[in-house]
């Protein structure tokens, strides 16, 4: 056994993207979409719906995304005492998210240019993605009375990200995949409905769309799908099932919600040089004899050959950290030189 300190340039690290589909089986594209009446029934129904890729009774069935409205009025939902005016579960959910992505509880969503009293959020689940969501694959289709919209991030326009409390932020436009639409383009911004600003935020880091709820229920004139949200007080309008009714009217038609994830593999690369002088020599037994500790053959004084199998990394304790184990034993003696690459993978 041999040892010999690594120089720094024997150390590199790399790092590569992987990206892969969002959804469960290495779906690219759902166009159909379930929820649980069991879940809707229960005490969160009103807070957010869960969607699953096939029948939530199915034995493959898994939550794809959930669905929640917010209001910041409390409206769309019961009060949870009738003496308090607004406090609900929309208004729950209208906190929430203004806490997790702007960080300050007076703080306001601004869509683009547009200030909203209301949006809905699409949640996807956390094991659906390791690291984040992949900017500029996304395509969201939606369909309503005021006909089909397909949205997308603004990541393509070359726009630098706006980091929150929650990671980057990119907005939602009308578009397919990270290509922009341009026929319908409001004061502010391409790809923005007419009247109510961009459709909303795009934030990767954390698996979140928040939809702008005036530019979904705006005219198809104006980029919208008339969704006609219902915001009356004290009231079970159960909103979030507007968007589960628009995902389903669109993916009857053919068009989907496709998305995509992304992780970064660090690896570490470990280059173990083995100069022509080195390790030509062995402690192994048969190098030796046991009784006289001479070394048993002329050869392996004049003429050594050694074959290397094995490469352990320690630290500076001699302690062993990993183990590399060669594919075939390397010859090693006076006229050769050996490079092994190690990659560690974390």
């Amino acid at each position: 056994m041999g040892f010999k300190r690594f120089d720094p340039e024997d150390l590199v690290i790399s790092n590569d993207a992987v990206t892969a589909t969002a959804w469960s089986n290495n779906t690219p594209t759902l166009t159909s979409f379930y929820t649980s009446s069991v879940q809707i029934a229960g005490s969160n129904g009103e807070f957010y719906y869960s969607v699953y890729q096939t029948s939530s009774t199915d034995a493959t069935a898994a939550v794809q995304f959930d669905i929640a409205y917010c209001d910041v009025s409390g409206s769309g939902s019961t009060f949870y005492n009738a003496l308090v005016t607004g406090s609900s579960p929309t208004r729950t959910n209208y906190g929430q998210y203004r806490t997790l992505v702007l960080g300050d509880e007076n703080a306001s969503f601004i869509f683009g240019n547009q200030t909203s009293s209301y949006f809905y959020v699409i949640n996807v689940e956390r094991t659906r993605f390791k690291e984040s969501l992949l900017p500029g694959t996304m395509t969201l289709s939606l369909s309503g009375s005021g006909g089909l919209l397909k949205l997308t991030d603004d990541s393509a326009l070359g726009n630098a990200a706006v980091f929150t409390d929650a990671g980057r932020r990119y907005n939602i436009v009308s578009g397919s995949a990270g290509t922009v639409y341009t026929g319908v383009t409001g004061s502010g911004g391409t790809g923005w409905s007419v009247n109510s600003g961009s459709y909303g935020w795009f934030l990767p880091d954390i698996g979140l769309l928040l939809l702008n709820g005036e530019a979904l229920d705006g005219a198809g004139a104006d980029g919208g799908i008339a969704l006609n949200t219902t915001r009356s007080f004290d009231s079970a309008s159960f909103n979030q099932s507007k968007i589960v009714d628009a995902l389903n009217q669109a993916g009857t038609g053919g068009f989907g919600f496709t998305l995509n994830s992304k992780e970064t593999l660090s690896s570490d690369f470990v280059f173990v040089r083995a100069r022509n002088s080195e390790f030509n020599y062995s402690e192994n037994p048969s190098f030796i004899s046991g009784s006289t500790g001479e070394v048993l053959f002329n050869s392996f004084i004049d003429d050594p050959k050694t074959y290397i199998t094995t490469v352990g990394l320690y630290n500076d304790n001699s302690e062993l950290l990993a183990v590399a184990k060669l594919s075939r034993p390397l010859q090693k003696d006076f006229t050769k030189e050996l490079l092994v690459r190690v990659k560690l993978d974390f």
